[in-house]
């Protein structure tokens, strides 16, 4: 499948966002909508300020992330006006001058300090709609995010151009280039922290860069889900390898998770090869109507079905689901849409007028309850883990029947499983936008190695 660049794309992304716009102006009674890209915060009793993070709203407007004190001025019916901080400065790098394929159209004043903002913001504040944190607060410009507008912009955002999709497939494979440097690293018996370097090399993004923080776990670390730690020494013994590492593009984030065994003829490794059949068969469930929440029930089934096959659960997977047994070897949510933001905004929205969507009762980490509609791009991240405070819950619970404890025993040294493709929404068949950067990645190191042989 050939694909635009993003270049021929922005044209029409724009002509979207201000039609978001203009209706949620409307909605909310305003006449314009300000949004500010943020500023630096300065950490308590410190002259140092922590990693500058763009203004979602803003960014969605313009491929800029590192423009702090800048703002976008939309009113409907003419052109966004960028007012865009190019401050006098010997101490840091200073933005270089617009360019690339948003500026012709777009209206662009350049500042060399903050406050010179205040003359090229709408006069009347009262009117203005302005999207951001309270620190970006300039003048009388405070941040109101008045919930009609910011409702409205949120709920549709799930539902992505033809542009943000060029640019989360580009994410796809700067964050493939990682996940085999790492999977490489990981072979050659190099440590957490090691690994995370080879990632990040690979990728050409830094800690600051990334859309999240890698987690990147070496045997029992992959059954904590948020592992951040990174040892800096090798494992004495190498048996499994869990990585959930994500890269950006022009604000946009990926997200991908995968697990390997060290010995590719374990039984672990079997396990995973399963989690992996299984994963896919969910991405296929990516369907226009369908309900995420559903989705993430029957994942719950899929999953346990298969650590019923390897003798880990004695009791069938409905069973394991209504007393609770599943959700101690799958803790978290299927997925959550993605985006602008890792967790990206208003997966439990009701509609575009707000309200909620409560998450099935026993499932408190599920981030997405909405109904599947074309345009949105979901992860869907099934895994296993043998977590100890999980399993002594089950115990505690009464339920410890339910579970082959030798069978536990053998797979706790290995953590878990996770496997997270990123998969679109459409018409039709979805598009998993993760599998072919793989292929791709896959190809092009197969061509390599042909040429130098």
């Amino acid at each position: 499948m050939s694909h635009q660049e993003p270049a021929a794309l922005y044209a029409a992304h724009l002509a979207v966002l201000k039609q978001r716009a203009d209706e949620a102006l409307a909605r909310g009674g305003f006449d314009h909508l300000v949004i500010p890209s943020g500023t630096l915060h300065y950490q308590l009793f410190d002259d140092r300020d922590y990693p500058y993070a763009v203004n979602p709203q803003f960014k969605a407007w313009l491929p800029l992330t590192q423009v702090p004190n800048s703002w976008i001025v939309y009113t409907p019916g003419q052109r966004p006006q960028v007012i865009f901080h190019q401050p006098f400065d010997y101490w840091h790098v200073v933005p270089a001058a617009p360019s690339g394929w948003w500026v012709e159209h777009c209206d662009i004043h350049i500042i060399r300090k903050p406050e010179e903002a205040l003359a090229l913001l709408p006069r009347q504040v009262a009117r203005c709609a302005i999207l951001g944190e309270p620190q970006s607060t300039l003048g009388e410009y405070a941040p109101n995010n008045p919930p009609a507008v910011v409702d409205y912009l949120e709920y549709h955002r799930a539902y992505k151009t033809p542009y943000e999709l060029a640019l989360m497939r580009q994410a796809q494979h700067l964050a493939v280039r990682g996940h085999r440097a790492a999977e490489a690293a990981f072979r050659e018996g190099r440590d957490e922290f090691a690994i995370h370097m080879a990632y990040c090399m690979a990728v050409g993004q830094d800690a600051n860069d990334l859309p999240y923080g890698n987690i990147v776990a070496v045997n029992e670390h992959g059954a904590v889900l948020h592992y951040t730690q990174l040892d800096r020494a090798p494992a004495s013994a190498p048996r499994s390898f869990l990585i959930d590492a994500g890269a950006s593009a022009a604000g946009y984030a990926s997200d991908i998770t995968r697990s390997y065994a060290a010995d590719t003829g374990s039984e672990f490794q079997a396990m995973i090869e399963a989690v992996d059949r299984a994963q896919i068969a969910m991405g296929q469930g990516v369907r226009n109507g369908v309900d995420y929440k559903q989705l993430h029930i029957d994942a719950h089934l899929s999953l346990m079905g298969i650590l019923k096959d390897f003798g880990v659960l004695k009791v069938s997977p409905e069973a394991a689901l209504a007393t609770g047994v599943s959700a101690a070897f799958f803790p978290h949510g299927l997925g959550h849409l993605i985006g602008l933001q890792v967790h990206d905004v208003a997966g439990f929205a009701a509609s575009d007028r707000g309200g909620r969507i409560e998450r099935p009762a026993g499932h408190p980490y599920l981030r997405m309850t909405r109904v599947l509609e074309p345009g949105m791009v979901v992860t869907i991240e099934p895994g296993v883990y043998f977590i100890d405070m999980l399993l002594d819950e089950v115990k505690k619970n009464g339920h410890a029947d339910s579970v082959d404890w030798d069978r536990v025993a053998q797979f706790r040294p290995y953590g878990g499983i996770r496997i997270e493709d990123e998969v679109v929404c459409t018409e039709g068949e979805p598009e998993n936008l993760t599998r072919p950067a793989f292929a791709a990645a896959e190809d092009e190191a197969r061509d390599l190695n042909f040429v130098a042989h």
